[in-house]
């Protein structure tokens, strides 16, 4: 892994840096909808990454309503433990492909850019950290669901700070990533991408 300074670290940038920011400036966000080469693997990126940003709203809101009492223990655990194991499998398996695949094409393709996939490797890293931590917290906090009403609360509470760290740190990622992916399957297609 890249040895990458803090302005690097997921969790203390704003952004991808000015010099993996050239392909964004030539293909901005508001125009990619409307481009011949969204289709296909752009698309499929964008609304899987729709996707998790969804699920960890669905997960934040969840929490929000077990915490004010709009759902008892027991509803909420039925509807929070499928979600979150369907949300963390499907983004683990999610950046196991980028990393094992995608990215490497992406950097074969466009050299200019493998820092940019080097700083995403490293977010995957501690994403998966976050992960795992956000796994550990909600099966504690699910056990004591068992417990007495401090226990519980003190439980969502460790929840809800844990699940709210790992929330912006994919937000931040997604954004990122986003902004290094979209532009170069828009500049040179899948097919060329050899992801077609």
């Amino acid at each position: 892994m890249a040895d990458l300074t803090n302005n690097h670290h997921l969790e203390a940038r704003s952004g991808l840096p000015d010099d993996l920011r050239w392909l964004v400036e030539k293909y901005p966000r508001e125009d990619w909808s409307a481009h011949d080469n969204v289709h296909g693997m752009a698309s499929m990126w964008l609304q899987r990454h729709d996707m998790f940003r969804e699920l960890g709203g669905a997960l934040t809101g969840g929490i929000a309503d077990y915490r004010e009492g709009r759902l008892d223990a027991v509803e909420f655990a039925r509807w929070f433990a499928p979600r979150l194991n369907f949300f963390l499998g499907n983004l683990d398996g999610h950046h196991n492909v980028e990393d094992q695949h995608y990215f490497p094409a992406f950097a074969n393709a466009e050299k200019r850019l493998k820092h940019g996939f080097d700083i995403l490797d490293a977010d995957h890293h501690l994403i998966h950290e976050a992960l795992e931590r956000n796994a550990e917290t909600a099966n504690a906090f699910l056990r004591a669901l068992q417990e007495n009403e401090d226990k519980q609360r003190f439980a969502a509470d460790a929840y809800a700070d844990e699940n709210a760290r790992l929330v912006a740190m994919l937000t931040r990622h997604l954004d990122d990533e986003e902004d290094l992916i979209i532009p170069l399957i828009l500049d040179r297609g899948d097919r060329a991408l050899g992801v077609g």
